[in-house]
């Protein structure tokens, strides 16, 4: 018994060092698996050659993933193209020996046996398969518009038949495209209906159609959630109407720019609210993504730059009519988009080019330089927009154009008149606005408003400077002093009292140096003696003041 417990022992004694070391190879090889995996070299060279096998092992495995991406999905895509575009060539021959008809035919029988093999594919070859059905949506409309042209004798005579049979083309290709739930043969829909518009030979037809595909677009996004084909729309719609715009070259016609009738602004204004409608259908509390701001800029901006194109060449009056209506498309827009998703960028993008759009009907309406006082005055609406919106964006891009809209008044003014204090009237309203909504606005700097009160704090004496008679410059400033320093007292505000000081400053550096030697001793003495009494008054109150802080300071605590 003894012997064979020995013996146990000794069997036991000898499995633990290999379990042991069996555990030890097992924890090796997987610490070199991590280290292939993040790429760090071991310091052991025996060790490196695991690591080294599969770093080499997953970087062939990515160049079969790249070669079998080039030579499965790139090569089919361009093979395709090219098998169609050569189609498409020997469908534009004349063929004036043969029927008219003869060369759609062909095409038709093509299209025929490309959709065969496209659904005979469709389960071995599926890549090749949608792109075999793209390819034959494209071939069909270009052997439909074969009918009617690139032939001595067409089939068609008739351009409206012409453009109803290529309509009911884009509808095989919209059904096609949702039934397969594609938004790659949707894209190729959308190009064939906004081609069919420029076909069309009526202004009215090509308006309507492009309305009509708008909401084509709108459509397929609220359903299918396609967002990346709404910025694809959008180029359409408006690249189709700038080409009606330029007396539709791609017929043939001369280049010049056409704004006649202008019931195209209004469907162009009915394009926006369209496209902008696809946005808007968004759950609740979900960010707006790429697509969504990309979306809201080239919908704003392209349409707004198309319309100003358009409407620049009509007199004022038609004019500023479409550019106000553009204007309260944009805010009522920006409203909306604020109201039901709290869209922060469509918000901006439609409310300022609502601005934008009042500002060139004022421009167009008003004379230079009276324009540039109504422009002032605007910001105060900008200002009042931006808090309702709670925009910080509007409230910087609408300081930036108050800064231009002040420098451009200079510049082209020639004379600086009374009515040019209304900027640093329009200042301080706007600096009091943000100060009123701050929390409201979520500004955490004095940046802005600040920015505000130090415009005013330049302008008002500016703006006397230039409007009073000059001895009554300094008696002028020395009131709006006056002025800041009763607004600090009743709002409770000391920027108001700083501005004072600074004004008060000024005053008694332009009395110094102007007054004492550029007008007349009579003025000159009044100016010296309201300056000194000024003077007095702002110490005494100062002391006043210092005092009743002392007393405070001195009363003791109950």
């Amino acid at each position: 018994m003894e012997g064979a417990s020995k013996g146990m022992d000794t069997r036991s004694d000898n499995s633990a060092p290999d379990s042991i070391l069996r555990h030890l190879k097992e924890l090796e090889d997987r610490i070199a698996r991590i280290e292939a995996h993040l790429g760090v070299a071991s310091e052991r060279g025996d060790e490196a050659v695991p690591a080294t096998r599969m770093a080499e092992a997953a970087t062939l495995e990515s160049d079969e993933a790249l070669e079998l991406q080039i030579g499965q999905n790139w090569f089919a895509k361009v093979g395709i193209v090219a098998l169609a575009v050569g189609i498409a060539f020997l469908l534009t021959f004349p063929y004036r020996d043969l029927p008219p008809a003869l060369p759609s035919g062909l095409g038709y029988l093509l299209v025929a046996g490309i959709f065969a093999l496209s659904r005979f594919w469709r389960n071995s070859f599926q890549q090749i398969s949608r792109y075999l059905l793209g390819g034959g949506l494209m071939l069909l409309y270009f052997t439909t518009l074969r009918l009617a042209y690139f032939s001595p004798q067409p089939v068609v005579t008739n351009r409206v038949m012409e453009a109803l049979l290529l309509l009911l083309v884009t509808g095989i290709a919209l059904v096609v495209a949702t039934r397969r739930e594609s938004p790659y043969l949707a894209a190729i829909a959308l190009m064939m209906g906004f081609l069919t518009s420029l076909i069309g030979a009526d202004p009215h037809f090509v308006f309507l159609v492009n309305a009509v595909m708008a909401a084509v677009v709108a459509a397929c996004v609220v359903r299918y959630r396609w967002t990346s084909l709404l910025p694809v729309g959008i180029v359409l719609t408006y690249l189709s109407h700038f080409l009606w715009a330029v007396n539709n070259p791609i017929a043939g016609n001369a280049i010049q720019l056409i704004s006649f009738p202008e019931i195209n602004l209004l469907f162009l204004l009915l394009d926006v609210v369209i496209l902008s409608a696809a946005n808007l259908v968004r759950a609740e509390g979900q960010p707006e993504d790429a697509a969504a701001i990309v979306s809201a800029f080239l919908n704003g901006l392209g349409s707004y730059l198309l319309l100003v194109i358009v409407s620049l060449p009509l007199a004022t009056p038609a004019f500023v009519f479409w550019n106000i209506l553009a204007s309260v498309v944009f805010l009522c827009l920006s409203a909306v988009f604020w109201g039901r998703v709290k869209s922060r960028y469509a918000t901006f993008v439609y409310g300022m080019l609502g601005y934008l759009a009042l500002s060139a009907a004022i421009i167009r309406q008003f004379a230079m330089p009276e324009f540039f006082i109504v422009l002032c005055w605007q910001s105060i609406l900008v200002v009042s927009t931006a808090v309702w919106y709670r925009s910080r964006f509007i409230v910087v891009g609408n300081f930036a154009i108050y800064v231009t809209i002040f420098i451009a008044y200079l510049i082209t003014a020639g004379s600086v008149s009374m009515v040019s204090i209304s900027f640093g009237i329009v200042a301080l309203l706007s600096a009091r606005i943000l100060n009123w909504q701050k929390d409201r606005l979520e500004l955490k700097t004095e940046m802005m408003r600040n920015a505000y009160l130090a415009s005013a704090l330049f302008i008002i004496p500016y703006a006397l400077y230039h409007s009073v008679p000059p001895g009554y410059v300094s008696s002028s400033w020395l009131m709006v002093a006056l002025l800041y320093y009763l607004m600090s007292r009743y709002l409770r505000n000391r920027k108001y009292r700083w501005m004072a000081l600074l004004t008060t400053a000024l005053t008694i550096v332009y009395v110094i140096f102007v007054d004492l030697v550029g007008v007349d001793p009579t003025i000159r003495i009044v100016s010296f003696l309201v300056l000194g009494t000024a003077l007095l008054m702002i110490s005494m109150l100062y002391s006043r003041r210092r005092l009743k802080g002392e007393r405070a300071e001195q009363k003791p605590v109950p």
